[in-house]
C-alpha cells in the first residue's frame, strides 16, 4: 500500500472544484492506494484500466490533447490565436466543465491520478518556457531605443496608476480581504510579458514588419521595468515569507545567472563550433542540453525559485538559430505544445471552480481587469502618437500589449497557492484572457492584414518605368544553384550609364529557433561566412557589380526569417527601395526532357506569398538545365536569343516590356510572337457583348505600338503573329518554339475566356506559372531553355483609400 498525504482544505476543495494549496498545517488527511497499481494486467482478467496509473495517464494526455485540438480546429476560421482553444480546453474538462459531473471527474481525474498530472505538467512547463527561451534573440535587448523603453514603460506605468486609483476607490465599498485579492490581481495585469507577445506577434506572423519589431521591442522594454518592480516589491513586502528569506532567493537566483552564463553558455558556444558546419546538432549534444535543462529545473525548485524562472533564461542565453536553436525547436515543439502542455491546461482547470464565485467579487475584479488592459493600451497609444508611429501601428502596439498566455497563468496559480489572491481572481483572470485574446487578435489582424500593407498609389511596374530613370530590382536568392541564372538575367536587362540597374540582392535564410528575425546589410557589415550568411553568394554579386560599375549599383543584404513570415522581408524591401522587379528562383526545377528533379515546398510558399502581396511586378526563373553560355552575356562569343509569347493581358504587357529592355544589349535578339485568335476583332467580341476582352484588346494593341516605337531602329528585333484556332493551336505556337531560344519570357495570368488558353486552363493547377507557364515548364521541346513567368503589379491604391494606409 501507498499513501497520498494531502491538506484537508486540499480535499475540500478538490471536491468542490477548488485549488490544492501547500501551506503546513498540523491537521493531514491522509489517502491511502495501492503502490504496485502502475501497470494495467489485462482487462480480460477482470482489471479496470482506470485503477492503474500508466493507462489512466494515458487516456488523460489523450483526451486532453484532442479536446484542445479540436477547439483550434472549431475556431481556426475564425481567426483567434492558440491560447483561446488551449484555455477553453482546460475549461471545458475543468470543474466547470465536464469535471462538474461527479461521475466524469472521479472517472477521468481521480484524485489519486494527481500526481501523474502534476509532474507531467511539471515537466511540460519547463521545456515550454525553455523552448520560449530558445526563440527569443539575446540580442534584442540591445536593440531596445529610447521610443521602445518609453512606450511600454508608460504602458505599464500607466496601467498601474489606474488600478490603484480603482483599487482605493473600493476601500469603502469592500472588506479589506477581497480589497487585498483585487488589487494583487490589478498589479498582476498591469504586467506585460515578452514571451506572450512574442507568441501572438509570431502567430499573427507580423514578426517582419516594423509594428512586429516595435511590439518586440516594447515588451521587452516593459518585462524588465516589470521585473524591476517586482524584485523590489518582493524585497519591500514580500509574501508569505521574511525579508532574510527574500533576499536569500534573490542571492540564489544571482548564483544560478552566473553559473549559466559563465559556464552552460561557453559550453553551447563549444558545441556549436565542434557540431559539423551546415548540419543538425549531434544527438549527444542534443541529449546533453535536455539533461542540463532538468538539472536547472531541479536547482531552481531547490531554491525555492517559480520553475519556470531557470528553464526560460536558460534557453535565452543558448545560441539561437541553427545548430542549436533550430534542433532544439524541432525536436521539442510538438510534443511539449500538444501532449505536456494540454496536461497544464488541463490542470489549470480542474484548480476552479467558476460556479462557486461571488457575482459582486467578480465584477469588482473584471472592472479592475478592464481597467488595467485600458491602462496599457492608453498608455502606449499615447507615447506612440507622440514618438509619431502611424495611427494603425500605435493603435496595435496598446492592443497587443494586452496579450497574455500561459505565464499569466502560472503566475495566477502560483499566486492563489500562496494565497495572495483567491480563487475567484483566478477564475477571473482566466476567463479575461480568454476575452482580450478573443477581441484584440481581430483587430490587429485587419489592422495588418497584406491587403493594406503594401498598396502603393502607383504602379511599379518595368513597362511604366522611363527609359531615362534607373531600374530598381530585388534579386531573392535562396542558394548558390540560383546565383548564376540570376547574374545573367540582370546582366540581360541592359544596364547603361543613362538607366542604372541598382540591384537588391536578397539571400534568404530560414530561421529556426528564434523570435526576432534579422535584416543584414553587407555593405555596411563586414561579409564573412556563418550559419546565416553564405559568403559566396555575397561577393559573386559585388563582383557582378565591381566589374559594371559604371552602370550597377549592388546593395547586398541577407533576410533570416521563418519560411512563413519571409514574403515580408521582401516586400518590405521592395516597398521601402521603391523597385519596379523582384526576381525570385522556382521552387521546382527541371531537366531539359521536362522531368522534375526537385522541390522545395517551402520556397513554394514563399513564392505564393510573395505573388499575392507584391507591392511591384515579380518574375519567376525557371530552371530548366543549364544554359548553353554559363559565363556574363557580355562575352561575344555568343549571342543570346530571348523569344516573348505575348496572348494579351497586363502581365504579357509586363513580359513584353522587360523583353524590350532586353533588345538594347548588344549581344540579345530579341523575338515577339502574339498570338492571335482566328475571330478575334472588335465586331465579333461586341456581337457577344464582352467588354472586358474589348477593353482588354485596346490596352494590348496600344502597349504594342508603344513597344514598337521603342524598337523601332533595333534589327535585333523580330515581330511575329501566329494565328490559331483555341487552346490547341496555341501548344502547336508554342512548340514551334523548339530549343532555338536561351530564354522564353511568358506573363502569368491570362483572361480565362480567352479561346487560346481554355483548353490550357486543365493544366494550371494552381501553380504559380499560370497555363502557359506551366506547359512550357514541362514540356521537352525548350531544351535547356530558362522559363521567365511575369506577374504585372496591378494593386494600386485609389486616392480615396490612402488616408493612413
Amino acid at each position: 500500500m501507498g499513501s497520498i498525504v494531502m491538506e484537508p482544505t486540499d480535499i475540500a476543495t478538490y471536491v468542490n472544484g477548488g485549488i490544492v494549496g501547500n501551506k503546513p498545517t498540523k491537521n493531514l488527511t491522509t489517502i491511502c492506494t495501492f503502490a504496485n497499481r502502475i501497470h494495467c494486467t489485462s482487462i480480460f482478467t477482470g482489471a479496470n484500466p482506470l485503477e492503474f496509473s500508466v493507462p489512466l495517464l494515458f487516456l488523460q494526455l489523450g483526451i486532453c490533447s484532442g479536446t484542445i485540438i479540436l477547439f483550434s480546429q472549431l475556431l481556426k476560421p475564425l481567426g483567434q490565436p492558440l491560447i483561446i482553444s488551449q484555455i477553453l480546453g482546460g475549461l471545458v474538462l475543468g470543474s466547470s466543465g465536464l469535471s462538474y459531473v461527479e461521475k466524469f471527474k472521479e472517472t477521468i481525474f481521480p484524485l489519486e491520478g494527481f500526481v501523474c498530472l502534476d509532474v507531467v505538467s511539471a515537466i511540460g512547463h519547463i521545456f515550454y518556457y525553455f523552448l520560449i527561451g530558445v526563440q527569443t534573440d539575446m540580442t534584442i535587448i540591445k536593440k531596445i531605443d529610447k521610443k521602445a523603453f518609453g512606450i511600454g514603460s508608460c504602458a505599464t506605468i500607466m496601467a498601474m496608476i489606474l488600478v490603484l486609483v480603482y483599487s482605493i476607490s473600493l476601500t469603502n465599498l469592500t472588506d479589506l480581504t477581497n480589497f487585498k485579492y483585487i488589487f494583487e490581481l490589478g498589479k498582476l495585469e498591469s504586467f506585460i510579458n515578452f514571451p506572450m507577445v512574442a507568441s501572438l506577434v509570431y502567430e499573427l506572423r507580423l514578426v517582419n514588419s516594423e509594428f512586429g519589431r516595435i511590439s518586440l521591442l516594447t515588451s521587452m522594454a516593459s518585462t524588465l521595468l516589470s521585473t524591476c518592480f517586482t524584485l523590489l516589491g518582493n524585497i519591500l513586502a514580500p509574501h508569505g515569507g521574511s525579508k532574510h528569506q527574500v533576499l536569500s532567493e534573490l542571492f540564489a537566483v544571482v548564483v544560478l545567472i552566473l553559473v549559466i552564463i559563465f559556464t552552460i553558455r561557453p559550453a553551447t558556444l563549444w558545441m556549436v563550433k565542434m557540431n559539423p558546419s551546415g548540419q543538425p546538432l549531434k544527438e549527444c549534444f542534443v541529449i546533453t542540453l535536455l539533461l542540463v535543462v532538468l538539472v536547472v529545473a531541479f536547482c531552481c525548485q531547490s531554491f525555492g525559485l517559480r520553475i519556470y524562472f531557470a528553464s526560460f533564461f536558460l534557453g535565452f542565453i543558448i545560441p539561437s538559430g541553427p545548430p542549436i536553436g533550430s534542433t532544439l525547436v524541432d525536436r521539442l515543439d510538438f510534443i511539449t505544445s500538444w501532449m505536456f502542455m494540454p496536461i497544464f491546461f488541463a490542470r489549470i482547470g480542474l484548480s476552479f471552480n467558476i460556479y462557486t464565485t461571488n457575482l459582486i467579487n467578480v465584477i469588482c475584479m473584471s472592472i479592475i481587469v478592464f481597467v488595467s488592459a485600458l491602462g496599457k493600451f492608453l498608455g502606449a497609444l499615447m507615447i506612440s502618437m507622440y514618438y509619431k508611429l502611424p495611427l494603425r501601428d500605435a493603435i496595435s502596439v496598446g492592443l497587443i500589449l494586452n496579450s497574455q498566455g500561459a505565464l499569466e497563468l502560472s503566475l495566477f496559480k502560483r499566486m492563489t497557492r500562496e494565497k495572495v489572491i483567491n480563487e475567484e481572481a483566478f477564475a477571473v483572470g482566466c476567463v479575461w484572457i480568454i476575452f482580450i485574446a478573443a477581441i484584440i487578435t481581430p483587430i490587429i489582424r485587419y489592422l495588418h492584414h497584406p491587403s493594406r500593407r503594401y498598396i502603393v498609389q502607383k504602379k511599379r511596374t518595368v513597362m511604366h518605368s522611363r527609359p531615362e530613370f534607373d531600374l530598381c530590382v530585388l534579386v531573392c536568392i535562396h542558394d548558390q544553384e540560383d546565383v548564376p541564372s540570376a547574374i545573367n538575367l540582370l546582366d540581360a536587362l541592359n544596364p547603361t550609364r543613362r538607366s542604372h540597374l541598382v540591384v537588391y540582392m536578397l539571400h534568404l535564410v530560414e530561421l529556426l529557433g528564434r523570435a526576432h528575425p534579422k535584416l543584414i546589410h553587407h555593405r555596411l557589415t563586414k561579409v564573412r561566412s556563418s550559419r546565416f550568411c553564405c559568403e559566396p553568394i555575397v561577393n559573386a554579386f559585388k563582383y557582378f557589380g565591381d566589374s559594371n560599375n559604371e552602370t550597377v549599383v549592388i546593395n547586398p543584404f541577407t533576410a533570416i526569417s521563418p519560411s512563413t513570415t519571409m514574403h515580408d522581408d521582401v516586400c518590405s524591401l521592395a516597398l521601402d527601395k521603391k523597385s519596379s522587379l523582384i526576381i525570385v528562383p522556382f521552387h521546382k526545377r527541371f531537366h531539359s526532357n521536362g522531368v522534375m528533379s526537385s522541390s522545395k515546398y517551402k520556397i513554394k510558399m514563399v513564392n505564393h506569398n510573395i505573388l499575392n502581396s507584391a507591392p511591384c511586378s515579380v518574375a519567376l526563373i525557371v530552371e530548366r538545365g543549364f544554359l548553353r553560355v554559363s559565363k556574363s552575356i557580355e562575352t561575344n562569343l555568343y549571342r543570346f536569343q530571348v523569344v516573348v509569347v505575348f496572348i494579351g493581358g497586363a502581365d504579357d504587357r509586363e513580359a513584353m516590356f522587360i523583353g524590350a529592355r532586353m533588345a538594347g544589349h548588344d549581344n540579345i535578339n530579341l523575338t515577339v510572337i502574339r498570338v492571335l485568335e482566328m475571330s478575334e476583332d472588335y465586331c465579333v467580341l461586341r456581337r457577344n457583348n464582352n467588354n472586358e476582352l474589348i477593353k482588354e484588346k485596346r490596352v494590348d494593341d496600344e502597349a504594342l505600338v508603344e513597344f514598337r516605337k521603342l524598337t523601332a531602329d533595333n534589327y535585333r528585333v523580330r515581330y511575329i503573329e501566329e494565328v490559331v484556332k483555341d487552346g490547341t493551336g496555341t501548344i502547336c505556337v508554342l512548340r514551334s518554339i523548339g530549343n532555338n531560344y536561351d530564354v522564353v519570357i511568358v506573363g502569368r495570368r491570362h483572361n480565362p475566356c480567352l479561346a487560346l488558353v481554355q483548353g490550357l486552363v486543365l493544366w494550371d493547377e494552381h501553380t504559380e506559372l499560370g497555363a502557359i507557364g506551366e506547359v512550357l515548364a514541362t514540356s521537352d521541346f525548350l531544351g535547356n531553355a530558362m522559363l521567365l513567368v511575369v506577374q504585372q503589379h496591378t494593386r494600386v491604391a485609389n486616392q480615396n483609400q490612402l488616408e493612413h494606409m
